[in-house]
């Protein structure tokens, strides 16, 4: 027998041992009596590798499980999820801090140039504000924009606090803060009040306490 024989012959005698295959034509020494419309069944052992995977299997999660239940005291994810959101709190307040101008509304003046006039009543249509204060400001699902009765106030501070944080809970002004930056609030915050004053085509009731001055179009 040569070398490569032998080597074959060692394969087949490792997989034998691994698989406990049969031989072909040796059928009939595992074939079971239970007969299913001629389909018969034969009577195979688990394969020995599938086996030891299985033991190790149990075993590790049996060390698993120790682990976990002995260490639950230093370890827990609800401990876990506290600490990050901790962490996320203190690095929301540091950046705060840092950027004192970016959530100061003290300092919020409205525009009054054309310019910064003009990209509020753009990002008033763009940002969809116009589907329920309709493009003339005079109102529709949401109240009139154009007159001086207001919900929650119309001077620009009210106005951007607004836009940045939503309106009345249950009204559908939802919040902008993460989707409009500072300036496009400020932005949109004069342009509606450069409105105030105008006669829309189908003005809506008035609405809200927070009565300012009439404003009287020039």
């Amino acid at each position: 027998m040569n070398k490569k024989s032998e080597n074959i012959s060692g394969w087949k005698r490792f997989m034998k041992s691994m698989t406990k295959a049969h031989e072909l034509g040796t059928e009939e020494d595992i074939m079971l009596d239970h007969d299913y419309d001629g389909i018969k069944e034969l009577d195979n052992v688990l394969p020995p590798w599938w086996l030891y995977g299985f033991y190790i299997t149990i075993a590790m999660s049996v060390f698993y499980y120790t682990q976990v239940f002995y260490n639950s005291e230093k370890y827990s994810q609800a401990k876990e999820y506290a600490a990050e959101v901790a962490k996320g709190k203190a690095e929301v307040e540091a950046y705060k801090a840092e950027n004192p101008d970016l959530f100061n509304t003290d300092n919020i003046v409205a525009f009054t140039d054309e310019e910064n006039l003009a990209k509020g009543k753009e990002l008033f249509t763009t940002k969809t504000c116009f589907a329920c204060h309709l493009n003339d400001l005079g109102g529709s699902i949401g109240p009139n924009l154009t007159d001086n009765a207001w919900i929650l106030g119309g001077d620009v501070k009210s106005l951007f606090n607004t836009i940045t944080n939503g309106g009345r809970p249950g009204k559908g002004m939802i919040a902008w803060e993460s989707t409009i930056t500072r300036e496009e609030r400020i932005q949109i915050s004069s342009y509606i009040i450069s409105m105030q004053g105008t006669t829309p085509a189908n003005p809506k009731a008035a609405e809200g306490d927070i009565i300012f001055p009439e404003v009287v179009e020039e």
